[in-house]
């Protein structure tokens, strides 16, 4: 991977001493000029300094220059003092890069339930700005934890202007908004109110449509900053290269679940909304049953059906239709097929299920990932 920020956008990374690896784990991105931007983080009541702050700075409405990431250090669970901690590193970042701290966004990731080693943090965030250059590279691989590898993609629009998105994610991913980090960059310029109002609905259709083991992290934020250095340009066009970058991060976490062999995708019509053909979706990806099958190349139809049926979706179970890897294996019955031939044909990087709900026209599309063994090897290890 080598990989530049759009125009006006820099970035640094260091080992700051935050995890125990001594692997790169303080990063930082920052903008010639204000962005504007949007933000989704996750739902869930025990969320983290970072993601609180980030929201009442959303809801202030006013715009970004910076975003700070640390690693190896989730800051959740940790009271007033994580709070006080979170703000601390704005306040630092904002200070060396002469930003105000409301204009400093922050995000952590790691283990929950510690105080972080605010000494190292900010010795590092000192240095930070010594190293600012245009690569995403280092920032992308900075903001990992148990990933395998760093998650970028790009999109390149009629006008010139750019889209660079970076994430991370492997495990304590599930649908409850975002379920990672995901970060965009773009120098496009848009309009903040057109970029909030279309953002929930890419998110949905991207980043809450992966699982890979059904639990949902105190930190997931989604982001997109736009600088506007590159000019303006066609809103719809913009919109439709920002949901490709993210659904290819999205991906992209999935295939690289903890544990992962394979990527799981399950592609379901016939739906009588998307919010329903999404979680027909979600629920076939994040079954213990499904995902196992998968793993053991076994095309156990019987475990999608029982998915389907506890999603709250309606099906017709006479109109209902399954595929495996393009074979048909149920249409309202079960249908003759070569078990051996499409167990085998199960053994790629990519196990695909297309169903048809038989109720309307709304489709949707989720992705996930196999169950392994090493799943529960890395998470029996993971603070040991």
């Amino acid at each position: 991977m080598s990989l530049t920020f759009p125009l006006g956008f820099t970035a640094a990374a260091m080992a700051a001493g935050i995890k125990p690896s001594g692997k790169t784990d303080l990063s930082g991105v920052t903008s010639a000029s204000d962005c504007t931007w949007a933000f989704a983080g996750t739902r869930s009541t025990t969320a983290a300094a970072c993601v609180t702050r980030n929201r009442e700075l959303y809801a202030s409405g006013q715009p970004v220059r910076a975003l700070l990431v640390n690693a190896g250090n989730a800051n959740a669970a940790t009271g007033r003092r994580g709070a006080a901690d979170n703000a601390d590193m704005a306040d630092a970042f904002g200070s060396v890069l002469n930003v105000p701290a409301g204009g400093v966004l922050t995000a952590s990731t790691g283990i929950i339930g510690h105080l972080l080693p605010m000494d190292r943090v900010l010795s590092g965030i000192e240095h930070l700005p010594d190293e600012l250059s245009e690569g995403a590279d280092a920032f992308a691989s900075a903001i990992m934890t148990t990933d395998t590898r760093p998650k970028a993609a790009q999109a390149t629009l009629s006008t010139g202007a750019r889209i660079v998105g970076t994430a991370k994610g492997s495990g304590m991913i599930h649908p409850d908004m975002a379920t990672m980090f995901a970060f965009a960059f773009t120098d496009a310029a848009v309009e903040q109110e057109a970029l909030r109002a279309a953002f929930p609905a890419i998110v949905n259709r991207t980043f809450n449509a992966v699982t890979v083991d059904g639990d949902t992290s105190t930190n997931d934020i989604a982001l997109v900053l736009a600088n506007g250095q590159a000019g303006e340009v066609p809103l719809e066009e913009f919109l439709t290269a920002l949901e490709e970058v993210m659904r290819d991060l999205a991906r992209q976490i999935a295939a690289d679940g903890e544990g992962a062999t394979k990527l799981l995708t399950v592609q379901v019509s016939g739906a009588r909304t998307e919010a329903e053909a999404l979680a027909a979706a979600r629920t076939c990806c994040v079954s213990p049953l499904l995902k196992s099958a998968v793993h053991g190349n076994d095309p156990n139809w019987g475990r999608v059906i029982m998915a389907v049926g506890r999603s709250g979706a309606a099906v017709d179970v006479g109109g209902l239709t399954v595929s495996v890897q393009g074979q048909p294996v149920f249409a309202g019955g079960p249908l003759p097929y070569d078990a051996a031939q499409v167990s085998a044909s199960m053994k790629a990087d990519e196990v695909r299920f297309v169903i048809d709900l038989g109720v309307g026209e709304a489709s949707g599309e989720a992705w996930g990932c196999d169950l392994s063994a090493d799943y529960v090897r890395i998470n029996a290890e993971y603070t040991t």
